[in-house]
This record gives structure tokens, sequence and C-alpha cells, in this order.
């Protein structure tokens, strides 16, 4: 095997190989024998991307996070294979009897087992184990066998006992807790037993709990990581229609995204209000929560562009949030100018701005910089929580919709609780977003329904 190949600064060789003129790959090619042409294709540390190799250090468990389509499942199929394989067909390797463990039987076998980048796939054909569909094992040639299991049922772990144990898609278990634990009483055989799991993430509990444990080392992955793999369709398609939603951060990038106990808005609220056009609007306003500081370390200043339809019956108005246009680190007359050019992008009518830092010097600011421009001042007379309940009231009867590009913003909204917000520094996104829907909803609304005046 060319000395390449064995650097240990050259974990993804194929990658490295790939950058080279057809010249250098020729050379490279001629270089080996006919038997390491033949194992080349089922040499995995040849091919692998950076985050399907195991980590150093004497770790209990590897958790992969990542995007649909990452890799993960091609890594937990060749990381059982290292484990159970020796030197030669029939010499043993580390492991001896190994747990896969999925979801349900049916996408064990399927994805695990059979799938394209399944054991059987990645398995020489030298090497490759026999499935045994009555007794759900695999059996290796040189003796080692693979005991499949299901999610759905918890108790079937009771009894078995392994050395290696490989989990697919843990986030999205049944009873992933107790299937969890009983994978752990199981996993006690050999000097030092060890666990792969292969999982999009999502906000589950035991998920969180694992991660958090020193024995644990995580690799992560976008979808994109794995593009030469995928149909270039289907990653531009995904990325323009999921783009940086939370959807889109979970399934995508691989992120654990996390809903706050007592939090205002939950994800699934926010997934919930995604739209891709805003439709027809009455008004539209850029509502700004101004920094007490400035310079580069300055607060960020939200600025958040809400449009409304308040035409017909109240009940029926709806809001959409069109852009956070919030800036950091900068001056008040930067700041102003972002707040006025963002009036100009969605022809808003107004202005709206918190003064209770400011006062005057606010006004006074933006005026410099548009001397004609729609101001209003609102002063902050209750808690930023209790203020922000009545806007989160309308996302819980789906009066407001959210347009795309707005996960910073998401993120604030899901660490602001009853008790305040959970977050670092100050929620500046969401006060700006709750000022502006105010204005467009809950203040239109109280003047709508404020009966008129009668001449005497």
């Amino acid at each position: 095997m060319p000395s390449t190949l064995r650097r240990p600064e050259l974990r993804s060789a194929a990658g490295w190989l790939a950058c080279e003129d057809v010249a250098a790959q020729e050379r490279f090619l001629s270089e080996l024998t006919e038997g390491e042409l033949l194992a080349l294709p089922f040499l995995f540390e040849f091919w692998a991307l950076a985050h399907q190799l195991p980590p150093e250090g004497a770790w209990k468990t590897w958790v992969i996070l990542g995007g649909r389509g990452a890799g993960k499942t091609r890594a937990g199929s060749e990381w059982v294979r290292a484990m159970v394989e020796g030197a030669g067909p029939l010499d043993t390797g580390i492991a001896r009897r190994v747990a896969l463990v999925g979801e349900t039987m049916d996408q064990a076998r399927e994805v695990m087992i059979f799938g394209e980048s399944g054991i059987l796939a990645c398995s020489p054909p030298d090497r490759r184990p026999k499935w045994h569909g009555a007794r759900k094992m695999l059996e290796w040639p040189n003796g080692a066998v693979a005991q499949v299991f299901s999610a759905f049922d918890p108790e079937s772990l009771r009894g078995p006992q392994f050395d290696a144990c490989w989990v697919d898609e843990l986030a999205k278990w049944p009873k992933a807790r107790e299937t969890w634990d009983m994978v752990q009483f199981g996993l006690r055989l050999g000097e030092h037993p060890r666990q792969v799991v292969t999982t999009t993430p999502r906000n589950v509990a035991v998920l969180k709990e694992i991660l958090a444990l020193d024995s644990t080392v995580v690799t992560k992955a976008a979808t994109e990581a794995n593009a030469a793999n995928l149909a270039a369709s289907f990653l531009s398609e995904v990325r323009a229609r999921y783009g940086t939603s939370a959807l889109g951060r979970q399934e995508l990038d691989g992120e654990i995204l996390e809903d706050v106990e007592g939090a205002l808005w939950s994800r699934q609220v926010l997934e919930r209000a995604r739209v891709d056009m805003p439709g027809a609007l009455s008004r539209v306003v850029v509502a700004v929560d101004p920094p007490v500081s400035t310079g580069a370390k300055a607060d960020t200043c939200g600025i958040v562009v809400v449009g409304a339809m308040t035409e017909g019956p109240v009940q029926d108005w709806r809001a959409v949030v069109l852009e956070d246009a919030s800036v950091q680190g900068c001056s008040p007359v930067w700041w102003a100018e972002a707040a006025i050019a963002a009036m100009a992008r969605w022809e808003a009518d107004l202005m709206v701005a918190e003064v209770n830092q400011g006062g005057d010097l606010v006004q006074s600011v933006v005026r410099q910089v548009d001397p004609l421009v729609a101001f209003k001042a609102v002063h902050a007379r209750v808690g930023k929580s209790a203020r922000a309940e009545p806007v989160a009231a309308l996302y819980e009867q789906g009066r407001v919709a959210h347009m795309s590009g707005l996960d910073k913003l998401e993120d604030q909204m899901c660490l602001m609780t009853v008790a305040g917000f959970q977050g670092q520094g100050s929620p500046d996104r969401v006060d700006a977003l709750v000022w502006g829907l105010h204005e467009v909803v809950l203040e239109a609304s109280k003047a709508w329904r404020r009966p008129a005046v009668r001449a005497l």
C-alpha cells in the first residue's frame, strides 16, 4: 500500500486524489498491486469524510449528528465492519457480538443491513456476513454475529449481551429512554465495549443527556458535506425550500434546536407560521429597539419589519413578520440608517421605536437621517415578558406568519419565558418584534373596538 494512505493527516485520501491532475491519479493507481486495487473500494479510511471516522481516545459512545444524506448510515456500517473484521476474512476482530438497534425491525433491516449504505453493501465479498432472517441476525465468516432489535420492543434487549452496538436514528425512537437503558445494561462484553449513535438531531431529552456525558464524543456534518454522493437537484430543492428555517437547520444542518421550559414560543408554533409570500397588506411598520451602548461592542439594535392585513372584522386580522434587519456594534446614526433603509425596502408607513433609554435622542438621531420619516415613540410600562405574552397569544391563534430568514429572531423568541429571557444579553430582536405586532394588531384593534364619540 502506498505510504500516502498510511499518513494520519490524510484522513480522506480520496478527496486529496480527486484534487490532483489526471497524471497524478494514474501514477497513484499504477503503484497499487492487483490486490490493493480490488481492496480499494472497501477501504473506508480512503473514501471517508472527516465526520465519518471515529475520533481518537477511550470514548464509550460516539454520536454522529448530521443532516439528511450526510453519510451517517455509511459511517455506522463501516464502524461495525471495523469492529468485527480481523486482518484476514477468518480472523477475529475487536467485537464478536454486536447489537443493531433501529426504530422498527423493518427499518433496521432495510436501512442498516440491506440499504445502499448498509452493512451488506459495504462489505467485500470474502467478508460479507450472511443474513439469517428467522433469527434476525447477521453472521460473519469469522464467527462474529450481529442481532437486530426494534426500539418499539425494549424488553427484547433483556438477556442478550454485547461488546459493540450501533444505534440508528435514536432521536425519533418511540421508546427512546427505555430502549437506550436496555442497551446500556447489555453492553458488557469485552475489555472496552463501545457504541455508535447515528441520528438526525431532535430536541430529545435522552439524546441531550448522552451528549453531556464525559464518555461521549461527537462528530457533526450538514447535508452538503456529502454533496458528491447526492443529487444536485435534491440539494438545491431542499435548501431553497427549507433554507435556514428551524426544520432546515435540524434536518439539513444537523442542529439540535431546543425549547426552553415555559417559553412563550415553541419551534412547533413557529414552523406552523412559515409562509413563502406575505400576501396583501394594509400597512407595514418598522419596529426598533435601540441599544443603550455604542461602538464595536455595542448591543444589537433590534430592527424588525412587520406587515398586517387589517380589513374586515378584527378577529380576521392577520400579521406577517417580513424581515429581521437588526444590526450590531454600530453608532446611533448607523442603526437609524439601517431602519430607514428597511422602511424604504418594504414601503413602510411608520417607524415605531422604544425610547425608555434614549428619550428624545432616539427620535433626533432618526430625524438626522430622514427629517420627514413617520415616527412614533413608545414607552415600556410593563416588563418584557408581560409585554410579549399577548403577542405570543396571536401566534397560538395562528394570526402571525413568518417569512424566511428569521432564524436569529426565532432563536431569541424560543428563549423568552414567562419568567424572563433565558438567553445571553438582551432580547433586542424580540423586543422590536413585540413593538411591531403591538402596533399593527393589538393597538389597532383597540382603536377599532373603541366606540365612536357621538356629537351632542
